[in-house]
């Protein structure tokens, strides 16, 4: 009788590895992405998350290794192997691997020149988002493919799974447009980049409506509403699972004067600051290489609270930064809250939200302010959907 229930445990078991490696990104699918590359002169937008298969080869070594003419390596914030901080400055320099060069894209320059673009024939972007406007990854995306329509290359995105995969937050207003908001879409836009990119395409965003010659090469084995967990950390300050699903919902806090734990091992899951001082956690924000060496409050203590084991929102919430500034407002420190509101303002795209935390506004109502334009913007999406 017992060979009746183990026959269909080994099964299982067997059949397990092989349903994990039915999941492949776009840059995995060397059957697709080759022939789009044989005989062309080849640029890489790629950091620390583009490797490939259990091993995490990174993909610049994988195209070497089959031959690839892989010419330069074009990089984003945080650079090549992901450790610059936040907002600082990238610059130019050399892989020592490859003894490829590798142009910075967060700085001056956040456009490749027609000088830079002048040697090679196609730009491949292999980087993997997190699904927030705010990540500046997809602004990179942006300029690149404002690069590519300009001088006719061939933009080529190899796809990865979008890991907070809701749409949920206000449209980003014309007025608000920056770096951290290039488009008009929601905090949590519910695309992968390649699905986003076509959007931008199709939606008419480059300057003077150029088109992008673009080519996607989609994931296999993936569907929107399925769960991904990121095999190597997307930036320094988000370090796991939960920091990235809570990341939309207290990135805002950047325009405030309450730290996201940055300086610390536990960031984007914890918040606080020294004028909230009747929360029971603390924390002492310090220098740590790898995640933040000038941390708001460094070596101060700050109290607020810990998320780490919180069910974290599926979509954005607006509760943690509205029952902060409460506190503030009840210790008399309102004023002190909003330390860089006009940041604030771009990070949520908007003004309205800032303005109704003052006036005292809760969450619901906050939401339906932005309900009909999310309606809209969730309609025009299906049309780029590739999963």
């Amino acid at each position: 009788m017992k060979s009746i229930y183990i026959l269909p445990l080994l099964f299982t078991l067997w059949l397990m590895p092989m349903q994990a490696q039915t999941l492949r990104m776009g840059a995995e699918r060397m059957e697709k992405l080759l022939p789009l590359l044989e005989g062309k002169r080849v640029a890489l937008t790629v950091n620390q998350t583009s490797v490939i298969g259990p091993q995490r080869v990174h993909l610049l070594d994988t195209l070497l290794s089959l031959k690839v003419d892989v010419r330069k390596i074009f990089t984003p914030e945080h650079g090549f192997r992901g450790k610059a901080d936040a907002g600082e400055t990238v610059k130019n320099g050399k892989d020592t691997k490859s003894g490829l060069p590798i142009l910075s894209l967060y700085g001056k320059n956040k456009k490749p020149t027609t000088a830079q673009l002048a040697d090679i024939d196609v730009v491949v972007f292999d980087i993997q988002d997190v699904g927030a406007r705010f990540y500046t990854y997809i602004s990179t995306m942006h300029y690149l493919m404002e690069a590519c329509a300009e001088n006719q290359k061939t933009l080529i995105v190899t796809d990865r799974p979008n890991p907070c995969d809701y749409v949920d937050g206000p449209i980003r207003e014309a007025s608000k447009k920056s770096f951290v908001g290039m488009h008009p879409i929601p905090v949590l836009h519910g695309c992968t980049v390649g699905e986003l990119a076509r959007m931008i395409n199709g939606e008419g965003w480059l300057e003077s409506r150029r088109k992008c010659p673009l080519t996607v090469v989609p994931i296999q084995g993936w569907k929107h509403g399925q769960a991904y967990s990121l095999p190597v950390k997307p930036s320094p300050n988000l370090p796991n699972d939960q920091a990235i699903a809570l990341y939309a919902s207290l990135c805002p806090f950047e325009g405030t004067s309450v730290s996201v734990g940055r300086g610390t091992y536990m960031p984007f899951q914890i918040y606080g600051s020294p004028h909230m001082k009747g929360e029971t956690f603390h924390f002492k924000p310090q220098a740590l290489e790898g995640f933040d060496k000038n941390p708001m409050y460094k070596n101060q203590d700050c109290y607020g609270q810990d998320l780490r084991e919180v069910e974290a929102p599926q979509g954005i919430s607006l509760k943690y930064v509205i029952e902060s500034y409460q506190r503030y407002r009840q210790a008399g420190k309102a004023d002190l809250f909003f330390s860089r509101a006009s940041w604030f303002d771009l990070l949520m795209g908007t003004s309205s939200v800032r303005q109704q935390i003052i006036a005292g506004e809760d969450e619901a109502t906050i939401r339906a302010g932005w309900q009909d334009k999310l309606d809209a913007y969730r309609k025009m999406r299906t049309q780029y959907l590739l999963y």
